[in-house]
């Protein structure tokens, strides 16, 4: 019988367990050119070109002669390309740039000089030849700052200002530089501005905060102060979707100097995918489109960009070669001399294997921002979308910084210094809130902000004292200045003057230099102050020692002495009893369950939660349902499963013996078997059951007896065994050898009360 394809895989139950995973909930497509679904390299990407006449003037760019420029064009011959290094670079083949770009030989300040003079089209083709490593070793060289650092989404839907405040606390105190908001409802956003700028100084002074909006009133809260930088300022690839999005090159250029004039810090947002979406990707490569994008933020003036695909990566990371696209725009941002803010932010698949494969390059090699937002909130209440990493995953992340020995930005927090600054964060926010009259918020709701996962655990409003607030800080006018006087007449003198120390950097100005944030001392760390000198091994950035030991610290890590410690609160100091030295016995129908030197005098629960106590009345239980003769032997010269097993077999009248670690794990041996051999053994201690312990009794009650045991199995299990329980394995072997050693008599018979 003939089956189509459809009909094979709903009987092909390997077909039916793939397709259960989540990876096949995203979207996957085929290359299409035309529609502008290819990563690198389209048919319809231009040859790279520079034609100058001898006067200067720029004849033909990228095969498109002058006549027939558009205004990006225009703005990139003009602003963004280096005429006079141009012709030397342009003239270099892309393979001799691509292994000047990954040599650590060669220094940054080479790679920048000669990619100055490079086109859009040139720039694409170089960094489309570079393997995926090839491009982490080229951004280890070419980030602009040499500290590492990380930006996260701090936004709930109901815009409360003391969530975000708090938030924002939580945020700043796992090592989090900048914060970004956002709002569902436009006319909020002063009030989440307020409680964002509050929220941030409470762990320690300097991160940055922005609220994204429509970019008019974005300007007006950074000119009064209430925040320091901007990134959601976009440019496109294709002059139909900058003129149908965001104006011009031109308009994007006076913006930027409006945020700089005023003394807040200015990035540009663009990444591939966005041109696809808006229907104009013209057949171009998402890489040569974003190239264009990258070299317009040169020109303009910017001082960096937030890129790497951000709302678009799920379609540039749909087609082959996505995902490597996606690290190759945040090269061309480096290349260019800008800071680079690596996306991250927007959740590009449904798989977690996805999701970890698209950012363990950028943590690896390093960027200025690893995440231009992580979602350092819950993924429901993130209001630009859930991120590629969000609250549920800072674990995860803390743990790759730790395997990996990487600089990831954050650092471990101890539950006790979290509700801490939580509950500082919302009680100021509260104090300011209530002194210059905005809004009131009661103890209670003060104490759910702190205990909240996210805004579903606050009390449901009709969000009215909100919007009310926002309104009323905006017809104000009210300023950084005001936040700053009313937290100091309510009693937060120390945020007040962090708060204002923010407002004093606007002035001099020195964070507005490339790749800029604030350390916790309130020191400018920028691609001027901390300049990347990364030249191969040996050099660039290594963690301190004091930040290699936050690196290295989880919160879940534990010694043995916790385990010690958590071990005897399972303790029950009568219940086995020491009888005197162990003896062999002769009644055929006795079983010796031989258990291990620290069995009941240091550990007391086994790896699958039971006692000791529990694990041995199920054995003995079985045991006598077989009308055998139980006894129980601490076998002291070894920790070894096997050789505690056939010590208590030796013993043993029967010469059966059952073997019994502390952690749980257990056989059935026979005296004339060799050690390394048994007769049943359960050997994933974890999985062990109450009825499979009652079951190893009853099977050497029977071998006991010369009757036909029931077949033991392991149990099914689809859990990474050895890494829920082998660390906690590694100490309780230490406590078991130490107990062995320790003890200078022989084995010795122990009495079980029950």
């Amino acid at each position: 019988m003939h089956l189509n394809s459809t009909e094979v895989d709903s009987r092909l139950g390997r077909i039916r367990l793939l397709d259960r995973q989540r990876v096949n909930l995203d979207g996957f497509a085929d290359v299409d050119a035309e529609l502008g679904m290819i990563s690198h390299l389209s048919p319809n990407d231009p040859e790279p070109s520079w034609v100058v006449a001898d006067d200067g003037t720029v004849l033909e760019m990228d095969s498109k002669p002058a006549e027939d420029f558009d205004t990006i064009d225009e703005f990139i011959v003009k602003y963004a390309i280096d005429h006079e290094q141009a012709p030397r670079s342009m003239a270099m083949t892309d393979l001799d740039l691509a292994r000047m770009i990954v040599d650590p030989g060669r220094p940054r300040e080479e790679i920048l000089r000669v990619c100055s003079g490079l086109t859009p089209a040139k720039m694409a083709r170089v960094v489309a030849s570079l393997q995926p490593v090839e491009i982490q070793m080229a951004m280890m060289k070419m980030r602009a700052r040499r500290t590492p650092a990380n930006q996260a989404h701090v936004t709930n839907r109901l815009d409360d200002p003391l969530l975000i405040a708090a938030d924002a606390a939580t945020a700043v105190v796992y090592g989090f530089r900048e914060l970004e908001a956002t709002v569902p409802v436009l006319d909020d956003a002063p009030a989440v501005a307020v409680g964002l700028l509050i929220g941030s100084q409470v762990p320690a002074p300097g991160a940055l905060t922005q609220c994204s909006v429509e970019e008019a009133r974005e300007l007006e809260l950074g000119v009064r102060g209430l925040v320091s930088y901007a990134e959601t300022v976009s440019v496109y690839g294709t002059e139909q979707v900058f003129t149908d999005g965001d104006d011009t090159p031109w308009s994007k250029a006076f913006l930027t100097s409006c945020y700089a004039s005023r003394g807040i810090k200015m990035r540009l947002s663009s990444g591939a995918g966005s041109e696809v979406l808006m229907g104009q990707a013209e057949g171009k490569s998402m890489n040569y489109l974003e190239a264009r994008c990258v070299a317009l933020a040169r020109g303009i003036g910017a001082q960096g960009v937030q890129n790497g695909g951000v709302d678009g990566a799920a379609i540039t990371a749909s087609v082959p070669g996505g995902v490597k696209e996606l690290h190759a725009e945040n090269l061309m941002v480096m290349l260019r001399g800008l800071e680079s803010c690596s996306g991250n932010d927007s959740l590009m698949s449904e798989s977690t294997m996805r999701r970890t494969s698209r950012t363990l390059p950028t943590l690896l090699s390093g960027s200025d921002f690893i995440f231009s937002g992580f979602g350092s909130v819950v993924s429901y209440d993130n209001m630009f979308g859930p991120s590629n990493f969000n609250a549920a995953d800072l674990d995860d992340y803390l743990v790759l910084q730790r395997d990996w020995g990487v600089d990831g930005g954050l650092r471990s927090v101890d539950p006790t210094t979290l509700e801490s600054m939580r509950r500082e964060a919302a009680e100021a926010t509260r104090a300011v809130f209530e002194y210059l009259g905005l809004a009131d918020f009661d103890d209670d709701h003060v104490e759910a902000v702190v205990g909240a996962e996210g805004s579903k655990d606050l009390p449901q409003d009709d969000g009215v004292k909100v919007l009310s607030a926002a309104r009323m800080i905006d017809q104000s006018g009210l300023t950084v200045l005001d936040i700053v006087s009313a937290l100091a007449e309510t009693g937060f003198t120390h945020i007040a003057d962090r708060v204002l120390g923010m407002a004093r950097a606007r002035v001099t100005g020195d964070y507005l230099q490339t790749a800029a944030i604030f350390d916790e001392e309130m020191n400018v760390l920028s691609a001027l102050h901390d300049p990347n000198d990364y030249r191969g091994p040996g050099t660039g950035y290594r963690p301190t020692p004091e930040r290699q030991a936050q690196i290295d610290a989880v919160r879940q890590a534990r010694s043995v002495a916790d385990l010690v410690k958590e071990q005897a609160t399972s303790a029950q100091p009568d219940r086995l009893r020491v009888l005197g030295a162990a003896t062999v016995g002769e009644d055929p129908r006795e079983v010796v369950i031989g258990v291990s030197p620290a069995f009941g005098t240091k550990l007391f629960r086994t790896l699958s939660g039971m006692t000791i106590y529990d694990v041995l009345e199920q054995i003995l239980a079985g045991l006598e349902e077989e009308h055998c003769v139980p006894r129980l032997v601490r076998i002291t010269d070894s920790i070894d499963l096997g050789a505690i097993g056939k010590s208590a077999a030796q013993l043993s009248g029967s010469g059966i013996g059952v073997g019994l670690q502390a952690k749980g794990t257990t056989l059935i041996h026979r005296r004339d078997l060799p050690p390394l051999a048994n007769l049943e053994l359960l050997s994933v201690a974890p999985l062990i059951t109450p009825e499979m312990y009652r079951l190893i009794g009853i099977n050497a009650g029977r071998h006991a007896k010369g009757a036909t045991p029931s077949p033991m199995r392991n149990a099914y299990t689809d859990e990474a065994i050895t890494a829920r329980y082998h660390t906690k394995v590694v100490s309780m072997v230490a406590i078991e050898r130490e107990e062995s050693e320790r003890r200078e008599t022989g084995n010795v018979e122990l009495e079980i009360t029950r």
